[in-house]
């Protein structure tokens, strides 16, 4: 169970008990009117609820704070005064100290808790209505249970202790004025996908290669000793002499052979953003028609 201060759990709490403050109210013994200390804070739950006043036992015992449970205080408005139920200056040496620094955890409060179970006499009186839930006490009526159950740290609850942290209207009726917040939270929705793969396409490519082609050349040339006379046994006559010459050229010989060209990797990247949006909220107000009787607000 996770409890928060007042400033903490609501910046403008002054504005929600009408510019009141319980900090720094003074605390006093209920019957003997003796000041033990003075409030230093208090401490709600998740949905709001107080559960402990935060007290500064400065004239008991300086420098100590311990929690006082909020069944156990009654809070007067018209003299600014806290008073305990049943506190005891033995009880409050008893209480563990409360200290910022350390957890505020289910084994911290089975400790002030099993110190608010001692039994104590009260002077309240008997006759009390039925808790409420979510507003200070203007009267509470303690009493004391004669067996301490045995509780389990999985499944407490508030609720199983109102001597503890019940609160009690006797002679006041409550209305609750409600608001609406804007509570921001996110969803992760698909917006689309993206697909990617590979095609073939085609394109003329074009290579140049030097090629060598032989052809002949037939040439006829006047000897130096042309015109002289020869001899019959020199000159020589054959009929179907023949000369041959092979021709030869080079043609392109061009082959395909695949390569790596690139690669392509494919991953996602996160991009942060802020987004605004906007609401319309309600809020209740308190209307008041009393004609001409008089009325005082605190």
């Amino acid at each position: 169970m996770v409890l928060y201060k007042l400033e903490d759990f609501e910046p403008n709490y002054r504005d929600t008990f009408e510019g009141q403050d319980i900090k720094g109210v003074g605390v006093y013994t209920q019957g003997t009117d003796e000041k033990i200390g003075t409030v230093s804070d208090a401490l709600v739950d998740e949905e709001g609820h107080f559960r402990y006043l935060i007290v500064d036992l400065g004239f008991w015992i300086f420098g100590k704070k311990v929690l006082l449970p909020i069944a156990r205080a009654r809070v007067d408005h018209n003299v600014d005064r806290v008073y305990t139920i049943g506190l005891t200056r033995e009880q409050a040496e008893d209480l563990p100290e409360f200290n910022e620094r350390l957890a505020l955890d289910y084994d911290y409060e089975e400790r002030v808790r099993g110190v608010y179970r001692q039994p104590i006499t009260s002077t309240l009186p008997l006759e009390a209505s039925a808790p409420v839930e979510g507003t200070i006490p203007v009267d509470t009526t303690y009493q004391q249970p004669t067996t301490t159950p045995a509780y389990n740290r999985d499944s407490y609850t508030y609720e199983h202790e109102p001597s503890l942290y019940g609160l009690n209207e006797q002679d006041h009726q409550t209305l609750r004025l409600y608001e609406e917040r804007l509570v921001a939270s996110k969803r992760r929705q698909k917006t689309g996908e993206v697909s990617i793969g590979k095609h073939v396409e085609t394109e003329t490519a074009r290579v140049a290669v030097p090629v060598e082609r032989e052809r002949v050349v037939i040439e006829r040339v006047t000897p130096a000793d042309a015109g002289a006379a020869i001899s019959g046994r020199e000159a020589d006559f054959r009929e179907g002499e023949v000369a041959r010459v092979e021709i030869h050229e080079e043609t392109p010989d061009v082959r395909k052979e695949a390569f790596l060209r690139e690669e392509v990797r494919v991953r996602k990247v996160v991009d942060q953003d802020t987004v605004e949006t906007q609401e319309t909220v309600r809020r209740e107000e308190l209307d008041v028609n009393s004609g001409n009787l008089p009325i005082e607000e605190r």
